[in-house]
Parts: C-alpha cells; structure tokens; sequence
C-alpha cells in the first residue's frame, strides 16, 4: 500500500465504522423500526358501486381485495389494467367469488354510478366501480396515499393524472403490496388465491 492510498483506506474504515455505530445505536434506541415501518395505506371508507349497494371497508374482510384507482375518461391506463384485472379474475375460475375487486373514481364530478355501470360493462363482472360525492372520494384517495389531480384541456374539458397502482389487500384489509400484471393471467391468478 503506498502512502497515497494509506490514508483513503484509513478514512473509509472510519466513515464505515461511523455508519455502522450510527445504525446500532439506532436499532438499540428502537429508532430503527420507527424510519423502517412503511406507511399506513386504507382506513374507513363508504361509498357506492355501480349497482347501488353501499361499500365500506367492512365489505373487504375475509378476502383478498384488489383496488385500482382511475377513471371513466381515462383514454388508455385505466382500460389497459381493468382489461388485465378481468383477465386475472377469469383464470382465477370459480375462487373469483371469493375476491373483491374495485375500481375506484378519482373523478366523482364526472363518474356517476349510471356512468361506472356503463364503463364496467365491458369487463369482467366481478369488478366493482366505486364512487360518491367528493368528499367521500377525496377521503379514500387520501387514505390510500393516491396522487390525483384535475388537469384542464385547452377545450374547455378535463383529464385526471392519477396513480396508476393496483393495491392488494389481505383478509384483513390491510396492505400487502402493489400487485403486480406484468405476467401472465394464470400467474398472477395463482398469487392471488395464496391469499384466499
């Protein structure tokens, strides 16, 4: 080692050191679990599907649920993973009754439950839309830790940005982890139902 480096090697044992002593002293000090613990996702929410019927978080228990947040104008995103999401439910064969799966409005101005009605027809049946006045739709996207925002159109009209994320939760209704599309049907039908 020549005299150039020697003293480099000394500093990076140092700053090493200093890290690792940083951390215990974190763990020990129970600080450590507190900068680790992830953000709580959910909590109480009621609103209305497309049939009329009442939803609460309380309808989530003792199954496995799926939420996409979107919207009926959405031109290509909320398409794409609902289209996906029924190709889920359909391999899933007869444990798709044993699932929850919700599509939730980001735009209540504009997603009325006649409007969700019409837009899940062309999915799988399973699939409930969600909505409610703006109030109740702005508590849930808060809840869920959702970026949604109304960007004007230069014709008069709107568009919505929004999180593109499939939430999976467990029986319980807690969440377990962003559920993942990108493979095929079957498998992400065969990770779903460990859940069951």
């Amino acid at each position: 080692m020549d005299r150039t480096t020697r003293p480099l090697v000394i500093v990076g044992a140092f700053a090493g050191s200093l890290v690792v002593g940083l951390l215990l002293m974190l763990w020990a000090l129970g600080g450590l679990r507190t900068v680790a613990a992830p953000a709580a996702i959910g909590g109480p929410f009621q609103l209305t599907d497309q049939a009329g019927q009442t939803v609460t978080e309380k309808n989530m228990q003792g199954r496995p649920t799926l939420i996409f947040f979107g919207f009926t104008h959405c031109p290509d995103v909320c398409p794409t993973e609902l289209f996906e999401i029924s190709q889920v439910l359909q391999a899933m064969g007869t444990d798709a009754d044993r699932v929850n799966a919700y599509f939730v409005s980001v735009d209540p101005e504009r997603d009325t439950r006649a409007a969700m009605k019409d837009y899940l027809s062309s999915f799988d049946p399973h699939l409930k839309g969600l909505t409610g006045d703006p109030a109740a739709v702005a508590k849930i996207i808060s809840d869920y830790r959702v970026y949604a925002k109304k960007v004007p159109l230069k014709d008069g009209d709107y568009t919505m940005d929004h999180t593109a994320l499939i939430y999976l939760m467990d029986r319980e209704g807690k969440f377990v982890s962003p559920f993942n599309l990108k493979r095929t049907p079957e498998e992400a039908a065969a990770d779903l139902k460990h859940y069951l």
